[in-house]
């Protein structure tokens, strides 16, 4: 490990994304630092909460000291619903989720065919209204698989069917696509840095496309899912023969991220968005660096710890960075999938999954907060002392 600060006393940095469904980002770190203050009383923590792109990522950046805008826009059925993006500067950080997200169904419902993202394209042009001139537009956890044509729409697209209509919400009404116009799409977007942050690399069809990976995830069954892709393939065609969108249009259907959230990186990247991986940027934008060099040990994690969390996940993106700067990292998760030798290559020395104190994982979701307090105190007692 670094040695200690000047004043003698271990700087841990906290800097893990949320426990999904038990614990917000913040209160992990919260959790955490009061764990390792119970076994190291001068222990300096500086909490980071952090997250890659999708649900969370606004309230990752208000943490950071970004300030919460709030606005009313369309919900992925169409009913109003309160959504917030995040403002420093002229810098804001939008989350699709907060919009369009799987949260603003009701309990159980789904609407794979009809969900929308015209919501999403609202709170970027609440963004664009308080004069951000860099946005951060994190995409994930979408209830939607319409391709960002929603977004597009609220933001000036008109899609029409062959009667000259507009087509029906969501990814099914595509289907019915005879002519699109985006002549109208609000001229601010040519003049902004929009930065498409996702953990997701898919296609915006095919296979390993939007409707194929993630539908069933959105309630889609078989005959959906196939209806999907049609759908979205045909949107794609009739975009590469728009004036606007032409060429790049058929181009972008087969770039990373195109498929993130549902096809709404295709939407992005059609208005000039430029796609990176999600963690990257909002450590960039959270001000990760100079917090990791003041840090003699950094603190990550998530619910899961598993495949999925190598593939752009936030802890895999922290102790890359982490590792890069010769810090040592260890990781708290709810379950921990995870073989010691992968978490090694990653660069995490060691992970703390909540089963470890509690077998039993229904009660590790109902007391995550005490139970990630105790895992704390072992790893103060590991690693600082």
């Amino acid at each position: 490990m670094a040695d200690a600060a000047q004043d003698g006393a271990r700087r841990v940095l906290v800097a893990a994304d949320k426990f999904k469904g038990s614990l917000t980002a913040v209160q992990v770190a919260e959790r955490v630092t009061a764990g390792l203050r119970r076994v190291v009383p001068d222990v300096v923590v500086e909490a980071m909460p952090v997250a890659d792109g999708g649900d969370g990522t606004v309230a990752a950046a208000v943490a950071a000291g970004f300030e919460r805008h709030e606005v009313r826009v369309a919900g992925p059925l169409g009913d109003e619903v309160t959504a917030a993006y995040a403002l420093r500067g002229d810098t804001a950080v939008v989350e699709m989720a907060e919009a369009s997200g799987l949260q603003r169904l009701p309990e159980g419902v789904f609407a794979p065919l009809t969900a929308s993202t015209y919501g999403s394209g609202e709170l970027l042009r609440a963004a664009l209204d308080a004069g951000a001139r860099t946005i951060v537009f994190g995409v994930g956890g979408s209830a939607t698989t319409d391709g960002g044509a929603g977004m597009l729409a609220a933001l000036g697209a008109r899609f029409l069917d062959a009667g000259g209509e507009p087509v029906a919400p969501g990814g099914g009404g595509l289907a019915a696509l005879a002519s699109a116009d985006l002549s109208g799409l609000d001229p601010r977007l040519a003049e902004v840095e929009l930065v498409l942050a996702s953990d997701v690399d898919n296609p915006l069809t095919g296979p390993k496309g939007a409707p194929a990976v993630y539908g069933p995830q959105k309630g889609a069954s078989p005959d959906d899912v196939a209806a999907l892709d049609a759908a979205l393939d045909h949107y794609a065609k009739v975009l590469a023969g728009t004036p606007g969108a032409g060429a790049k249009a058929a181009e972008y259907a087969e770039a990373p991220g195109a498929g993130a959230a549902g096809g709404i990186g295709y939407g992005a990247l059609l208005v000039g968005a430029r796609f990176r991986a999600g963690i990257e940027v909002m450590l960039e934008v959270l001000g990760f660096a100079p917090a990791l060099e003041r840090a003699d040990l950094v603190i990550t994690g998530e619910g899961s710890l598993d495949e999925q969390t190598l593939h752009g996940k936030a802890p895999a993106g922290v102790a890359a960075a982490a590792r890069a700067a010769g810090k040592e990292v260890v990781a708290v998760c709810g379950r921990l999938a995870l073989a010691p030798e992968v978490l090694g290559s990653a660069g995490i020395r060691r992970a703390y999954p909540l089963t470890e104190v509690e077998p039993d994982v229904a009660k590790c979701i109902a007391e995550a907060g005490p139970i990630l307090e105790r895992v704390a105190e072992s790893i103060g007692r590991d690693f600082l002392r």
